[in-house]
């Protein structure tokens, strides 16, 4: 049986408790639906149609430790009426290239930002929903193809360059559910503050974002600031500001020089900007300032936004989630050509959604923060189900599936330690074998 004909089957049961829960939320209309948006859906029957790469590339994000022609066996991914020939490599290799990464980046982008932002405003802070954005960056294999379109890390001395290409991407993230809401990623060389321009508007009103302190700069904040949507971020030790009006201890409302290049880069800029500066220090620690749109000291008490601010961590354990748990810490990304790899990318971005979204009812269910459910626990769980259902009959599948989200709330953390500390240190030592480096090309008439 099918592995998206099985999934049809329990949408159709009703059974409240099923994975009809997890699987209502990529109903088929969606993906046919991406497919005709994106002049994707196919034509004719071929030995992979659209709809099954579709299922493919989640399957790949979903099942790291197998090989592609080893899921599509295993979800049995094939020619309807096949019965049990799947498809080759090669009629996999290009039956991805047919489709491309618009049905996937479609179908994402649409989830994500009915997923997220409905999650972001469950969780609110003093009626602000909150999010985070930051970069990172991910290896892709050591294709000529990925090479020239993402580029590598060059470091300096004895390193050069990086062993593999790297792709740089930001996210944006709600940050009490780790649901991602929207992301762009591209070439290495990029900065990444470029990718995070093209999110910034995507943050609704009503909101906080929360930044790391690479995001300072008033040509960024200013733009996005509005009368709803407000920002926090960690300000560099050089910042440099003149007191306007002091608000209470280690709390004032400031204002600072606009840089000649980023009036430069946007002349709308003003020559001056005002935030308000909430210096603090936690035992331990260097003393921190932030800088905050959030101007109301009694509606936004200094205590709070100062404890706030440490959830930016959030997306950094998002991060560690998809590329420690989902990519199994992998050297690299499957695919080696840089459509292949966005095409990878999108799906790794919508079923680690998939993931979060079933998390968060259990959690609702459990009366506990989405963030006490174990990502590991859930991760396997429902990989396993989805194992099930491809060989399942529909009748069983209710009855199987029904304990998945009872099942997860045995796996509930502790609740977070607030003043856990966890200095950033090397912990396994280098390898004493030399490193591997790029073969560079044969100068022309020696090939």
């Amino acid at each position: 049986m099918h592995f998206s004909a099985s999934l049809d089957a329990v949408a159709h049961l009703g059974h409240p408790d099923s994975l009809e829960q997890f699987r209502r939320d990529l109903d088929p209309a969606w993906i046919e639906a991406a497919l005709q948006a994106t002049g994707t859906a196919t034509l004719r029957k071929r030995r992979l149609p659209a709809e099954q790469v579709i299922w493919l590339v989640l399957g790949m994000a979903l099942f790291r430790d197998r090989s592609i022609v080893e899921v599509a066996a295993k979800l049995d991914l094939a020619l309807p009426g096949s019965r049990g020939v799947t498809a080759s490599p090669s009629a996999i290799s290009q039956a991805r290239k047919r489709v491309g990464e618009e049905p996937l980046a479609w179908l994402f982008e649409r989830t994500a930002a009915q997923w997220a932002h409905t999650s972001a405003a469950q969780h609110r802070w003093r009626g602000l929903a909150l999010y985070g954005l930051d970069g990172t960056t991910l290896r892709v294999p050591d294709s000529p193809e990925n090479r020239t379109h993402f580029g590598s890390a060059i470091a300096g001395g004895e390193r050069g360059i990086s062993g593999y290409p790297l792709v740089r991407g930001v996210a944006l993230m709600a940050l009490r559910s780790h649901l991602v809401a929207a992301a762009c990623f591209g070439p290495y060389g990029t900065d990444e503050r470029v990718y995070a321009r093209e999110l910034l508007p995507l943050v609704p009103e009503h909101s906080l974002l929360i930044l790391d302190r690479n995001y300072p700069a008033p040509g960024l904040l200013l733009p996005f600031q509005g009368q709803e949507r407000h920002w926090l971020v960690r300000g560099k030790k050089n910042l440099r500001y003149n007191v306007l009006v002091q608000l209470g201890p280690g709390d004032a409302w400031v204002e600072m020089k606009v840089s000649r290049e980023a009036r430069k880069a946007n002349p709308e800029l003003p020559k001056t900007w005002r935030a308000r500066a909430i210096a603090y220090q936690r035992e331990g620690h260097a003393p921190q300032l932030l800088l905050t749109s959030l101007l109301d000291a009694k509606s936004y008490p200094a205590k709070e936004i100062i404890a706030l601010y440490h959830e930016r961590w959030e997306i950094e354990l998002g991060y560690d989630e998809l590329k420690t748990e989902m990519l199994e810490r992998e050297e690299a990304l499957r695919s080696k050509s840089p459509e292949a790899i966005s095409q990878e990318l999108w799906g790794l971005l919508l079923v680690y959604n998939l993931v979060r979204l079933e998390m968060e009812r259990t959690a609702a269910e459990a009366q506990v923060e989405p963030v006490r459910i174990s990502f590991v626990a859930a991760l396997r769980l429902i990989r396993d189900e989805w194992l099930w259902c491809a060989v399942a009959s529909p009748g069983a599948i209710p009855r199987h599936l029904q304990n998945l989200r009872r099942d997860l709330k045995f796996f509930l953390l502790p609740e977070r330690r607030i003043h856990r500390s966890n200095p950033r240190a090397v912990k396994l030592k280098m390898s004493n074998y030399d490193r591997k480096r790029p073969t560079p090309p044969a100068p022309d008439g020696l090939k």
